[in-house]
């Protein structure tokens, strides 16, 4: 019989548009995370990472809940979940008042972070996240911990992520519907880029481009911080669309052909190599056909070349480029495709290595892909559980924000002068 969780346990919830996934963690002794159970089932009703059929989502939820349940022998009450839709934004807001010289006290940075909290301009849209990432002091960047330091200047730059209100309330209102309490909705980019990324690689610079089944977001990384982001309404589903297109079958097969034999570069021996197509047709007693491997990639390359001119687009748009721009990390169930990382290289002309979830003890291998980054960060955001700005009371102390491409390019200087 399963026990009721307790305390300190971790449950992360990713609702994808292709499968819904979720994961139940603990920490141990020495801080780690150690994974206690998961489950995954195929998502239904998430199009393009909105839910678009409440009850067909919310059995997809409960079934997964209770997968992962099952296997760690408890029952858990709340959850912290993935967001990836489109609409997602993020910004930098910057926070700075006078000191007069003397040492910064725990007060000084209690009224900055209130003072930071005026800042926050949504513009309509909800706020996901409002976290003090980085202190200056006297125009230094990156001081991660100022109290005790004397400065005539203290500031703060806080990261702001801000999505789209409806489709956030649906979602909060879909997992609420499974009888799970929400205990905070996390943009993916973030959570991705805490399982993927080593803390020296969001110092420096690096492009984390997650190529979910129906959605891509292109995120920049700089100074310790998510600073730009992009979506893109293309994913790895619409290689399959057009293999299933291309042959007259099922998406099913479409999908499994692209899994199993799928990749991203052709060979010569592809032209002999022959595949067994079941077109839809054949369900009524037609034939199946036979296609060469050859033909199968070259239907994929031809729907990576315009996803990759589009991630391309996106890093020149964030100004993602020069010396800092070279490292990409491609993530996201989209990253399973056989040859993807050398491809991406030579579309995107630049550096790209693989995204796996990482730091996660106990985590099976059927979960340790590129698919599952997103929900293995969630854990680790859980566990962080950092300050949210929006907690603290404002004040009416002045504030100045700087434009976030500037703050962007500063950031990246002082990455470069600080290696």
């Amino acid at each position: 019989m399963a026990k009721i969780a307790p305390e300190g346990l971790i449950t992360a919830l990713d609702i994808g548009s292709s499968k819904v996934s979720a994961l139940i963690a603990r920490k141990g002794d020495g801080g780690e995370l150690i994974v206690l159970g998961t489950g995954q089932r195929e998502s239904r009703g998430v199009k393009r990472g909105y839910i678009a059929d409440m009850g067909a989502t919310e059995a997809a939820v409960r079934e997964a809940v209770e997968q992962a349940e099952r296997i760690a022998g408890l029952n858990i009450e709340n959850v912290w979940v993935g967001f990836s839709a489109g609409g997602l934004v993020s910004d930098v807001a910057e926070v700075e008042f006078e000191l007069g010289g003397h040492q910064v006290e725990q007060g000084d940075i209690d009224a900055l972070l209130a003072a930071g909290r005026n800042s926050i301009d949504p513009q309509g849209r909800m706020v996901l996240h409002a976290q003090p990432a980085l202190y200056t002091l006297d125009g230094l960047t990156g001081v991660k911990k100022p109290l005790g330091l004397h400065a005539d200047r203290l500031g703060v730059h806080i990261h702001v992520v801000a999505a789209d209100g409806s489709p956030v309330r649906n979602l909060d209102l879909c997992v609420r519907s499974a009888h799970l309490e929400v205990k905070s909705i996390i943009a993916a980019p973030v959570a991705t880029g805490l399982a993927c990324l080593s803390d020296e690689e969001r110092e420096l610079g690096v492009a984390l481009v997650e190529m979910g089944a129906g959605i891509t977001n292109v995120s920049l990384f700089a100074g310790g911080m998510l600073v730009g982001l992009c979506s893109l309404p293309m994913g790895a589903a619409d290689i399959t669309d057009d293999v299933a297109s291309a042959f007259g079958t099922r998406r099913q097969m479409a999908e499994r052909m692209k899994c199993f034999h799928g990749s991203a570069n052709a060979s010569p021996r592809d032209n002999h190599d022959m595949l067994q197509v079941t077109p839809i047709s054949a369900e009524d007693g037609g034939d199946t056909m036979q296609i060469t491997k050859a033909q199968l990639i070259g239907v994929i390359r031809q729907r990576l070349e315009h996803q990759m001119g589009e991630i391309r687009k996106a890093l020149q748009h964030l100004k993602f480029e020069g010396p800092v721009g070279r490292q990409v990390v491609l993530t996201g169930g989209g990253a399973e495709l056989k040859g993807i990382a050398d491809y991406a290289q030579q579309a995107l002309g630049r550096s790209v290595r693989i995204g796996r979830p990482r730091g996660l003890a106990g985590l099976p291998d059927a979960h340790g892909g590129p698919a599952f980054a997103t929900l293995a960060g969630l854990a680790f955001y859980a566990a962080t559980d950092p300050i949210d700005l929006r907690s603290i009371a404002p004040t009416n102390q002045t504030v100045h924000r700087p434009s976030g491409m500037g703050l962007f390019r500063r950031l990246i200087q002082a990455a470069k002068a600080n290696y």
